[in-house]
């Protein structure tokens, strides 16, 4: 796997442990940069939202359908189909009782802390780790939510450590936290995530001002 190159402040880089230096790689890339790897973390979808009221109670509905079609038709307009790990998902943003009609429900996560913004995105990735892979150590621009479908994963924030295995609920992290996530257990992790982030900002950003401590390996 290609590796991605971080740069960190001099200080910091000489107190991280030189295990974590060697194995913090994994960023997000475009899925159409993935050139056949099955490992990493990749940008599968982007939906413009516009602008939300901070005051807006959604959450993530994560429904599979047997074919793309099938699931446009019913996509309304805060809808995302993603093939993504196998299967064909419609994502939709809505109030906690929609569902998709014609669809697997799959999973609810929220309500997603809606950040104040001129206008929002919603940024869809998958996550494939091996055991104790790690991704950098980054903040974003708004909330991040994980649904894993297979293996475990850890994430570790200055506020400690969420846990999530496969067919657990949905997990989150609060916008601007520092966090490095890592795989866990013994087989591969595979995890579906939404960002609901302000729209002008970079998705993701290095993270140089916290050192984690380890408390997930």
């Amino acid at each position: 796997m290609r590796p991605l190159r971080v740069v960190l402040p001099a200080l910091l880089a000489a107190a991280l442990p030189a295990t974590l230096l060697i194995t913090q790689s994994e960023g997000c890339e475009p899925v159409a940069q993935r050139a056949g790897r099955e490992y990493g973390c990749f940008i599968m979808a982007r939906q413009e939202l516009g602008h939300l009221d901070e005051k807006a109670i959604l959450y993530w509905h994560l429904d599979t359908f047997p074919t793309r079609k099938a699931a446009e038709s019913v996509a309304g307009k805060r809808g995302t189909v993603v093939e993504s790990l196998g299967h064909t998902w419609l994502y939709t943003l809505a109030e906690s009782g929609w569902r998709a009609p014609g669809g697997v429900h799959v999973a609810t996560i929220g309500p997603l802390p809606v950040i104040p913004a001129r206008a929002h995105a919603a940024v869809y990735m998958e996550g494939v780790f091996r055991p104790g892979m790690k991704s950098v150590i980054h903040r974003h621009p708004g909330v991040e939510a994980w649904y894993t479908l297979e293996g475990s994963m850890c994430l570790e924030t200055n506020e400690g450590i969420v846990k999530q295995s496969a067919g657990e609920p949905g997990v989150m992290a609060n916008a601007g936290l520092p966090m490095m996530l890592t795989g866990t257990g013994t087989g591969v992790r595979r995890s579906v995530v939404l960002i609901l982030q302000d729209s002008a900002q970079p998705r993701s950003t290095i993270a140089h001002d916290w050192i984690p401590k380890g408390l997930c390996t």
